[in-house]
């Protein structure tokens, strides 16, 4: 039997209890994919990360959620980016190599900034579905649609659907009875990220981020930094970043779940490529080991 030690964040928090609940194990050497598995769903929390040695960066990482393991995430990126400057005494920039690729991440105090694996423009396809049928399974009308949904990848694929007010953004309640005909992403997920920019606070996003659970239904996650960091190949995708400068977000998520979250989003267009960084502060808020 062998001690594996693991801490516990909230990461885009704002408060003690507020953020994405993150579980990361400080050495997972000796682990099989099995093991990661079970205690990802042991502590049943969206994410849980491994951070084991890597060749090519601070250190390699890996997520697992309760039912498969994930190339990239968000707040899996900036919450085991905490540990590790700690552990490894690095700094405040570092890189993590996930299965998605190498991902720079720098600090200023607690809020750790990722910047997204994307390279060149970010892979965008239309979603399959009438603007009609989208909004219907999400609960609301087709005219609260301001765009047709799309997919987009910046790290990891997921649908984002924008809509043209933060009040559809709160009245979204996805049909449970209807996943059968969501659209499915490119590693079999169903995911919808809803979000509208406030008119009365530029530069303010309200957003949420809806998932099917293992075993049925639908849930709803935190904060979800792969999906912001996909907001801004949205943006850039779209045309509505500025041209050839900086747009900058701040991102509320979390609102209908009881767990405020946080994010901020720089989109930077000065380039070929372009730069998107998503944002958020972490808190560590306990230790403890499990012996497997």
């Amino acid at each position: 039997m062998t001690p594996y030690a693991f801490r516990l964040l909230n990461v885009f928090a704002e408060s003690t209890f507020g953020g994405n609940p993150l579980c990361v194990f400080e050495d997972a050497r000796g682990m099989d994919a099995a093991t990661m598995q079970a205690l990802a769903l042991q502590f049943n929390l969206s994410e849980t990360t491994f951070i084991l040695p890597s060749d090519q960066a601070s250190a390699r990482v890996r997520i697992f959620t309760t039912g498969y393991e994930m190339r990239f995430a968000g707040h899996p990126t900036l919450g085991t980016a905490h540990v590790v400057r700690e552990l490894a005494g690095t700094g405040d920039a570092l890189t993590l190599e996930f299965a998605a690729g190498v991902v720079p991440v720098t600090a200023q105090g607690d809020v750790w900034t990722f910047t997204a694996p994307h390279r060149g423009q970010p892979r965008t396809a239309p979603a399959g579905l009438s603007d009609a049928d989208m909004a219907s399974l999400l609960g609301l009308r087709e005219h609260d649609l301001l765009r047709s949904a799309m997919w987009v990848d910046t790290g990891a694929d997921q649908l984002l659907v924008p809509v043209r007010s933060t009040d559809a953004v709160r009245r979204a309640s996805p049909d449970s009875a209807r996943l059968a005909a969501w659209p499915q992403s490119s590693l079999g997920r169903k995911t919808a990220y809803v979000f509208a920019f406030d008119p009365e606070r530029p530069g303010r996003v309200l957003s949420r981020y809806f998932f099917t659970k293992q075993g049925g239904g639908v849930a709803e996650d935190p904060g979800t930094g792969s999906a912001c960091a996909n907001l801004g190949g949205w943006l850039m995708a779209t045309g509505s970043a500025q041209s050839a400068g900086l747009s900058e977000y701040v991102v509320d998520q979390g609102e209908a779940v009881g767990r405020p979250c946080r994010l901020r989003l720089a989109v930077d267009t000065d380039g070929a490529a372009g730069t998107i960084r998503v944002g958020g502060r972490v808190l560590e808020i306990g230790r403890g080991t499990v012996t497997v």
